[in-house]
Order: structure tokens, then C-alpha cells, then sequence
């Protein structure tokens, strides 16, 4: 028999911490991140860290333990995800991804495997053309990608600092295309039964108004005082590329003031969530709980339970 994992997918600010955790405390589970920024250490309210208090004492993994400017990959998420993963399963418990990432739900749950690029040289052209894109801006690096790979280029949004990095260093020292190595990263057959709830609002809008409000609390759980702090450090890689984060810089600097820093943080992080629900709309698998803003985290758990039990996905667990 395969090893079975509940995933709980959406966009941000959908709820799905607390359906997770409601999740597993109903079926003994433990939950393992699935979030690109969430793993790097600081900026723990800017990156909406779930606390103590929204954990509910049930383990989570993969959050908050890497420093900010180690280089991160999808297979290295794949390697740890796989190998907690196992953990939970050994201990009797169900492991449940909790997250919006989807290239790194997907590739842990399709059993992708990957290539191998020399480390060293990924390291140093990655660190150049985040410099570049400091000094030259990222229409530059994204014309480049265009010209070696317009295939990649095509996928990949223009003003995706990450994304467009990532194929640009695999073009520089893979030997290969972009979409040639993705090509090689085949997957496999997955080890897992996978059982993915996806969670999205009948009206868009609630999802926007949500995003909005959550963005104002975490003004007040302190995110600007964060933000300045890590600035203070010169926090650098991917975590500097934050929502909420190099929104704020211009404030910090005295170019803009704060009211229209926050609108640009809703504004993104709304957008962000847009691109979240295109990309978990492919995956067929996916069954989706439609919520209404009024919708109670016992009901909207309750339905989940439902949709479970109606697989019978998990008859063995109590």
C-alpha cells in the first residue's frame, strides 16, 4: 500500500492553518509546511508564520530553519518533505501538507525526480544575477530569458524575481535550456496516495477582503518593526523578496508614505493570490471546498470531513 497524505491547498489568507490543524487533530496527523517563504528564518509575521497559539500544539515542520541567505530549492524541499514525510509515518500518524506553493506540493506528491547541476557554479551565477537585477532591473534578465529560452520565458511571469533566476541560472550552468532540464526532472510514480482539499471562496472577493484585513493585523502584530529590523540587517536571497517586505522599503527610505506602502502590500498579496488559484485549478485532484465569508472553521471542517470519508480515503486512521 502506498503512504497516504492529506494535502490542504488554496491561496493565502483561505484558512488553511486552521483547517489544517483541525485536520489533524480529528486524524492524528502531524503538518508539514508547504509554503517558499515560510521556511527562512525571521520575518515570521511579514510571512504570516502560524504561532503557538494557531498550532494548537500539533507539530509543524519544514517552518522557520533556514537562515535567510541560503540558497533553497525545490529538490531540497522534496528531500525533507520526503524524509518527514516518512518520520510521521513511522510513528503511526498522517502527515498532512498545509500550504500554497504548489510547484513544491506537486513535486513532492508526483514523486519528481531531479537533475543534478554543479552546486558551486549554480551559487555564484545565481548570486551575480541577483545583483544584476538590482543594478539593471529585472526587464533585463527576463529579455535575457527570453532570448535563450522562450519557451521557460513564456511560463514565467516577467516581474517573478525567483522564478526567473531559477531558469536563467539553469540556462547559464546546466549545458541545457530551462525547459530541457525540467524535461529531464520527470516524475516518477508517486510513493503516495494523495488526497488533496482545496480551499477557495464563492465570491472573490470575500478572499480580497480578507487579504486585506489580515495585512492590517499584521501592522499590529508588529510586521513594520520586523521589516525595519531586517532592513537594519541587510537581509538578502529570497526572503528579501517577501510580500510585505521590499513593499515597505520605500517607506523605511523616505520615499512613500506608509498608507501607500500597505495599499501596495494588499495589492500584491492579492495578485500573489490570484496566481495561486491558477496554478492549483490544473491539478484535477483537487476537491474544493467553496467558502462563504460568514463560513465557521467548525463547518468549513465538518465539509472536509465529509469529502474525506466520501473517498474513504482514511478508513484505518481514528
Amino acid at each position: 500500500m502506498k503512504q497516504k497524505v492529506l494535502a490542504v491547498v488554496g491561496a493565502t489568507a483561505s484558512g488553511k492553518t486552521a483547517l489544517g490543524v483541525a485536520l489533524a487533530k480529528k486524524y492524528n496527523g502531524e503538518i508539514i509546511s508547504a509554503d517558499s517563504m515560510q521556511i527562512y528564518q525571521g520575518l515570521s509575521v511579514t510571512t504570516a508564520k502560524p504561532t503557538q497559539e494557531e498550532m494548537q500544539g500539533i507539530p509543524h515542520y519544514l517552518i522557520d530553519f533556514l537562515p535567510a541567505a541560503e540558497k533553497f530549492s525545490v529538490a531540497d524541499y522534496v528531500s525533507l518533505a520526503n524524509a518527514r514525510i516518512q518520520d510521521i509515518a513511522s510513528r503511526g500518524k498522517l502527515p498532512i501538507l498545509v500550504g500554497g506553493t504548489g510547484l513544491y506540493i506537486d513535486s513532492v506528491l508526483n514523486g519528481m525526480q531531479f537533475a543534478e547541476i554543479d552546486n558551486s557554479a549554480q551559487k555564484q551565477t545565481r548570486e551575480i544575477l541577483t545583483q544584476r537585477i538590482q543594478s539593471e532591473g529585472i526587464e533585463k534578465l527576463y529579455q535575457e530569458l527570453e532570448s535563450l529560452d522562450p519557451q521557460a520565458a513564456q511560463k514565467i511571469h516577467p516581474h517573478n524575481h525567483v522564478r526567473v533566476i531559477r531558469a536563467l541560472e539553469v540556462c547559464l550552468t546546466a549545458g541545457k535550456t530551462f525547459t530541457e532540464y525540467q524535461l529531464e526532472n520527470q516524475s516518477q510514480e508517486s510513493p503516495y496516495e494523495a488526497f488533496y482539499l482545496g480551499l477557495d471562496y464563492e465570491n472573490r472577493q470575500d478572499l480580497y477582503d480578507k487579504i486585506n484585513l489580515r495585512v492590517l493585523r499584521m501592522l499590529e502584530q508588529g510586521m513594520l518593526a520586523e521589516v525595519r529590523l531586517a532592513y537594519e540587517q541587510g537581509i538578502t536571497g529570497t526572503a528579501a523578496m517577501a510580500i510585505g517586505y521590499k513593499e515597505l522599503i520605500p517607506y523605511l527610505e523616505g520615499q512613500a508614505d506608509l498608507e501607500s506602502c500597505i495599499a501596495k502590500i494588499q495589492q500584491e498579496t492579492r495578485r500573489y493570490a490570484k496566481r495561486q488559484l491558477t496554478w492549483f485549478r490544473r491539478n484535477a485532484q483537487i476537491q474544493w471546498l467553496k467558502l462563504n465569508k460568514n463560513d465557521e472553521l467548525q463547518e468549513i471542517s465538518e465539509k472536509a470531513e465529509k469529502m474525506i470519508a466520501k473517498a474513504e480515503f482514511l478508513c484505518y486512521n481514528k
